[in-house]
Parts: structure tokens; C-alpha cells; sequence
């Protein structure tokens, strides 16, 4: 089993250490492992596991809602069902913000084309 230094962590994740340290502290990344000289060394589930509160993080999830996540994760299998539904709400609030974005994205290629046609 590989195990990471923190700094490895972060080039891997693109989280901070102080990132870490909270995420450590707020329960939502499990307790890390440390070696002999008392330093965090992660585990590759670590690093899995931040690569999907990266992954919520970028699509807006509040803290509040990974931690339920990261709960229910925790609690086992027969969670799976409230997994789903909390991951497919978030999805629809993902393709919510995708539906805004593309319609600014359209005034925007409005506004451009129109530049052109007077410039």
C-alpha cells in the first residue's frame, strides 16, 4: 500500500495544506495515518476519497452537505440508497448552474457579435 507525504497530497489534489489540516479537523477527511516521527502520511483511499470532495467542492456542494455525505459513506452499504439521493440532487443543481452558465455564455457571444458587426 503507497502512502503519500502531505506535500505529495497537495501537488495531487491541488488542496492546501491548511485545506487538509481543516478537512482533517471538520471530520471530513478521516483521521490520517502518521509515521514513527509523528507526520501525516495518507493512504491512497485518502487521496481517492479527496479526489470526490474535490470533484464536490468544484460544483458548488456546501461543506455542510459533503459532511452528510462523508457521514453516510461512513455508516455502510445499506446508505447507498441516501447516497444516491443526495449526489442526484447536487447533480441537479450542477445542471442547473451548467443551464446558467451556457445561457451567459450565449449573451456573451451576442454581445461579441455584435462588436464585430460595428467595429
Amino acid at each position: 500500500m503507497s502512502v503519500y507525504t502531505p506535500a505529495e497530497v497537495v501537488e495531487e489534489t491541488g488542496f492546501s495544506l491548511d485545506t487538509l489540516r481543516y478537512y482533517e479537523k471538520i471530520g471530513l477527511l478521516e483521521r490520517v495515518g502518521r509515521n514513527a516521527a509523528g507526520q501525516r502520511r495518507f493512504s491512497e483511499e485518502d487521496v481517492g476519497w479527496l479526489g470526490m470532495v474535490r470533484c464536490l467542492r468544484d460544483t458548488g456542494m456546501p461543506i455542510a452537505t459533503m459532511l452528510r455525505f462523508a457521514e453516510l459513506v461512513r455508516a455502510g452499504d445499506h446508505t447507498i440508497p441516501d447516497r444516491i439521493k443526495l449526489l442526484e440532487e447536487h447533480d441537479q443543481q450542477v445542471q442547473a448552474q451548467i443551464e446558467n452558465l451556457a445561457e451567459r455564455q450565449r449573451y456573451i457571444h451576442h454581445k461579441i457579435s455584435y462588436y464585430r458587426s460595428v467595429g
